[in-house]
């Protein structure tokens, strides 16, 4: 990566402009969740979803909250579980919530996408896969060629699973990596070797899986240069399509486990920076193409294409191709996206259920997007997907953007000069200036105020 200068030349100049103090959102939603309020409630919901055209292409979320172990580092809504009883119970749960949202739908929509997070998909057993999976495709209408893309835990999956979620439709798998160090695995809880994950990634190669994600995290306690190095040469070998480079959220007051983790062990700021930087040489050495601030896929992938023809869009799981007009999600603290706005049901697993079985939608908060909003939305999504925004091409598309940008712009031509470009019709963020996306975006978020919301370092 270009820097400013020389190397400790860049690294003051980052440091006077707050990168290594900052905490800002993610930015996988505009608004983003801390700013949803029980004023949308399952009426909203109601009428998002009876206003879904026939001819719209939709995505459904399934959200699987259980976990037989529960990693330290992970600030998912998430629960431990060690018998069947409570995984089968929601299972029936979530099978009245897909007839319930079907019923609610006027029209039958095309769904695009299918993909299972959570939590540990790969917690059901074959039969519940296969079960739910019926039960899906008899409520929607899934488009042929459509992605089923799943999140798997290599050490809670076998080749029976595999086998039930691949005669299911799955042509995309997601393995959680993290780091491959058995000494940054204790720190976090989450024991998992090379050779189990290799295997596993050996299994869905041989049961026909096309496309295999992997992500590794930097910033996690005792990691080292050296350390994250090694992994991602691993991670390199497993040959995934794509790889996600997130930096590991110490957010305590949210995550309550992550309290198993000792602060003092974590890289500073600084050395975050080094990790990340060098963890992105190495991808592209091997061939990778850098997608908007953290992702990588090879030259041939879909999400490379989508990036290079300005498709590529940001949203709950990172970065996707995926252009369907509504995201329905399913099951506890699961959230839609409709062109109107965001709807939660609800997080806790006993009060999703409690909703469900009264015959409610499990919908507690949300938020009902205004223009201003989706000015907003858009200049940050672009932004972190394309690392530029055509101003112009906003302007065409909504009214009263001047307005609304303009002290955002001011702000960025003033705070970033020399890191960011800024011209009456086109906003462009420097390659050297990469590190401050997430702050150059900020500055266009109109709910971020001095005392507000705690959100994750920017770096």
């Amino acid at each position: 990566m270009l820097g400013h200068g020389t190397p400790m030349t860049r690294l003051s100049q980052l440091r006077d402009l707050g990168l290594f103090d900052a905490s800002v959102p993610r930015y996988t939603s505009y608004p983003t969740a801390p700013h949803f309020t029980d004023a949308v409630d399952m009426a909203h919901t109601e009428r998002w979803l009876a206003a879904v055209p026939c001819t719209a292409t939709v995505s459904i979320y399934v959200h699987i909250p259980f976990c037989e172990r529960l990693c330290w580092f992970c600030a998912c809504r998430t629960q431990g579980v060690r018998r069947a009883a409570p995984v089968a119970s929601y299972i029936e749960t979530l099978k009245v919530e897909i007839a319930q949202v079907a019923t609610a739908m006027a029209q039958r929509p095309k769904v695009v996408r299918l993909h299972w997070g959570g939590g540990t998909p790969t917690i059901l057993t074959p039969a519940q896969i296969t079960d739910l999976l019926a039960t899906l495709h008899a409520a929607f209408d899934f488009m042929p060629g459509h992605e089923f893309s799943v999140e798997i835990d290599p050490t809670l999956v076998d080749a029976d699973k595999i086998k039930a979620l691949r005669a299911g439709g799955m042509n995309r798998a997601s393995i959680g990596i993290q780091d491959f160090d058995p000494r940054i695995q204790a720190a976090i809880g989450r024991p998992q070797s090379y050779e189990r994950t290799h295997a596993v990634v050996e299994m869905l190669r041989a049961a026909g899986v096309q496309s295999l994600n992997t992500d590794i995290v930097y910033g996690l306690p005792h990691q080292t240069l050296s350390r994250i190095a090694r992994s991602t040469q691993q991670v390199v070998s497993l040959n995934p399509d794509r790889v996600a480079l997130f930096g590991y959220a110490h957010v305590p007051w949210v995550a309550k486990r992550q309290q198993m983790i000792d602060p003092e062990s974590l890289p500073p700021p600084e050395a975050r920076l080094a990790l990340v930087e060098q963890t992105e040489g190495q991808f592209e050495a091997a061939g990778y193409v850098p997608l908007g601030i953290d992702h990588f896929a090879r030259p041939d992938d879909g999400l490379t294409r989508a990036a290079a023809a300005g498709r590529l869009r940001r949203n709950f799981q990172g970065y996707t191709d995926d252009g369907a007009a509504a995201l329905v999600g399913l099951g506890a603290s699961a959230i839609s996206r409709f062109p109107q706005g965001y709807a939660q049901n609800a997080p806790a697993t006993a009060a999703y259920a409690g909703r469900i079985q009264a015959g409610q939608l499990a919908t507690v908060r949300g938020y009902v997007l205004r223009l201003e909003d989706r000015i907003r939305a858009t200049v940050i999504e672009r932004l972190l997907c394309d690392m530029m925004v055509d101003l112009a091409a906003l302007r065409g598309e909504f009214g009263g953007l001047a307005d609304v940008l303009r002290p955002g712009l001011k702000e960025v031509a003033r705070v970033f000069d020399g890191w960011v470009d800024v011209t009456p019709d086109r906003l462009t963020l420097r390659p050297e200036g990469k590190p401050l996306a997430r702050l150059v975006a900020a500055s266009f978020d109109g709910f971020l105020k001095p005392g507000g919301a705690r959100h994750s370092q920017a770096i």
